[in-house]
């Protein structure tokens, strides 16, 4: 009777264990979070919330990649990755032409891959998540229009870089029935935002018609140095819209300098991926090199959209707050 009962325990514990998911994780289980600029405020947020779901989950999360922007050092870091054959990858594609063998080769090797902030759709990774980057283009054109009909603008970008590109085809699609709003040039920064500091004040030397109105970054490092051009240069006169809602950002909004700012969600963009590469690693699909893109019943989305806002002097104390909130 002994043994019976003991059996019969044994029983109901693994039982238990199953139904309440116990055993599901392990730290032995290794995510990847891969980014360039990872000693960007923004990559800082979105590694926050890429541990906290491991956390949860009692899973090993590393994030990894160059502190400064550069595609080539982000693939080294991706393929020493792979090496050491994760249970999943969040990648933000730097350089599409660079990273996309390297994506590749990781699910050659039987590894998801899920972009984050930057895609390649060109790439066999499963899918997409962060911002609709060509819709948040348009968002910035909105204050720019509001405040002119006939304008010369600055864009600071990073050329190359997927999810820039289609902010600046967003910017110019949402200015389009604004003809007199005009971009007089598009700087790429190459990821060093000192390039828009010198550029900046350079440029607010111009007069008349060259005269350039207003200034648009389309990336996180460069908002605050062109706001420290516009302080010095004492150019209360000209815009700026920024991106991102990193600390100096939001100063910038309340003190001024910085008309508005496009806020994206890269905690969530991390919370969510963390996720996803969970499930998908215990439930695997049949097929991980599948294009599910063209598939009707696939499980998984092209894109998980994690939203964009637009901050300004009106909104910026609920942006500060929500800051200090999370930095707790």
């Amino acid at each position: 009777m002994k043994t019976m009962n003991k059996a019969v325990v044994g029983l109901l514990t693994l039982g238990v264990a199953v139904l309440c998911g116990c055993e599901r994780h392990s730290n032995k289980e290794v995510f990847y979070l891969v980014t360039a600029n990872a000693a960007l405020p923004y990559w800082q947020t979105a590694a926050a919330g890429f541990n906290h779901a491991a956390a949860q989950y009692k899973v090993t999360a590393k994030v990894v990649g160059p502190d400064g922007y550069d595609a080539q050092a982000e693939l080294d870091a991706l393929q020493k990755a792979v090496a050491a054959k994760p249970a999943g990858i969040l990648i933000s594609v730097a350089d599409a032409s660079v990273l996309q063998s390297g994506i590749n080769a990781a699910i050659d090797a039987g590894i998801p891959v899920i972009t984050v902030d930057s895609d390649d759709p060109g790439s066999r990774r499963l899918f997409f998540i962060g911002t609709n980057n060509l819709e948040a283009g348009r968002l910035a054109a909105k204050p720019i229009k509001e405040k002119f009909n006939n304008a010369n603008l600055i864009v600071f970008t990073i050329k190359g870089q997927p999810n820039t590109d289609d902010r600046l085809t967003g910017l110019k699609d949402g200015l389009a029935d604004k003809p007199g709003i005009k971009i007089a040039d598009v700087i790429d920064v190459k990821g060093d935002p000192r390039v828009a500091f010198d550029k900046a004040q350079e440029l607010l030397t111009e007069t008349g018609p060259k005269k350039i109105d207003g200034f648009v970054c389309l990336e996180s490092a460069s908002g605050k140095m062109v706001s420290d051009a516009l302080k010095r240069a004492n150019a209360s006169d000209r815009m700026l819209v920024a991106w991102d809602v990193n600390q100096d950002t939001l100063d910038a909004i309340k003190g001024g300098t910085i008309t508005a700012s496009i806020a994206q969600k890269p905690y969530t963009m991390g919370y969510t991926g963390l996720k996803s590469l969970d499930e998908i690693f215990h439930a695997p699909p049949k097929q991980l090199s599948k294009d599910y893109s063209v598939d009707s019943f696939s499980p998984y989305p092209v894109f998980v959209d994690t939203g964009t806002s637009l901050v300004n002097k009106e909104n910026v104390d609920l942006y500060i707050s929500s800051a200090a909130e999370g930095s707790k």
